[in-house]
């Protein structure tokens, strides 16, 4: 889990902290826009190496936890603060949105994020195609084991529509989040003190599959074929997280920007996502 904080306060997640090519660029991009900004990089680990390492193989529950207490021990964040999460950093950040309320997150912005999780992989070529089911079916074999649930971050958020029940049994991560199991009232009370929850889609997304997860939307269950919305999904109905009262109070936004999987022009960043960044 790398990010990046601000003070006006916000943050941010992604590959590495520190990468200036990527959050580097976006933490300069931000403090360049706006005067006085306070920019935290949250490194989990004690160096750029670790910190990119923990992304691909740390227990997610132990990065969220790193990273509320980074948070916490920051004094220039104890008014509350903006958090931006880029692609799977996104889901992570809403699990601190939803476990540490102190100090309060005020706007969530996930940029590419996967909130119910992924059933596909980087740039395969469709869902008609054998080969994916193949390495999809390769995969889910061994993504609900204890061993590849503990060590490989993209297992925590692995989401087999064909096998639920497995899937909501042994979800370290991504089931706890999403209130799969049980409803912890905690999760729902905490998601709804943000003042908004900012969802962006990339249009041409080849490397997340479903592109319906980065608007909390996803693969119907018991079939890889068909998506719902999140306004379709039980999860809404029934509003286990909160996201149907935020809905109805005005906190969700829902934008999407052309171009494949966060591939955005610094125009499009200052014109839509800057704003909340405030």
């Amino acid at each position: 889990m790398s990010a990046i904080h601000f003070r006006e306060k916000s943050l941010c997640l992604c590959d590495s902290c520190c990468n200036p090519l990527s959050m580097g660029s976006i933490k300069k991009m931000i403090e360049e826009e706006i005067s006085g900004v306070y920019v935290l990089s949250l490194m989990i680990g004690k160096n750029v190496v670790q910190d990119t390492e923990n992304g691909f193989f740390m227990d997610v529950n132990e990065q969220v936890s790193a990273a509320c207490s980074q948070l916490a021990r920051d004094p220039e964040l104890k008014g509350g603060y903006n958090a931006m999460g880029f692609s799977q950093g996104a889901q992570f950040l809403r699990a601190v949105a939803q476990r540490c309320p102190s100090p309060p997150m005020k706007n969530l912005i996930s940029v590419g994020g996967q909130h119910q999780g992924v059933y596909g992989l980087p740039r395969c070529p469709g869902e008609s195609s054998h080969i994916c089911d193949m390495i999809r079916k390769a995969l889910n074999s061994g993504a609900y084991t204890d061993l590849v649930q503990k060590h490989l971050v993209q297992a925590q958020y692995w989401h087999d529509p064909l096998n639920d029940d497995l899937y909501k049994k042994h979800s370290l991560f991504l089931a706890d989040i999403n209130q799969e199991r049980v409803v912890n009232e905690t999760y729902r009370k905490n998601l709804q003190l943000l003042e908004k929850f900012v969802m962006v889609k990339f249009l041409q997304d080849s490397v997340v599959d479903p592109v319906d997860t980065e608007w909390f939307g996803f693969l119907k269950s018991g079939q890889a074929k068909e998506t719902e919305t999140l306004q379709e999904s039980a999860l809404y109905k029934e509003d286990r997280l909160g996201l149907a009262a935020m809905d109805a109070a005005g906190k969700l936004e829902f934008l999407s920007s052309e171009g494949d999987h966060l591939q955005f022009t610094t125009e499009w960043f200052n014109a839509n996502l800057l704003p909340y960044l405030h």
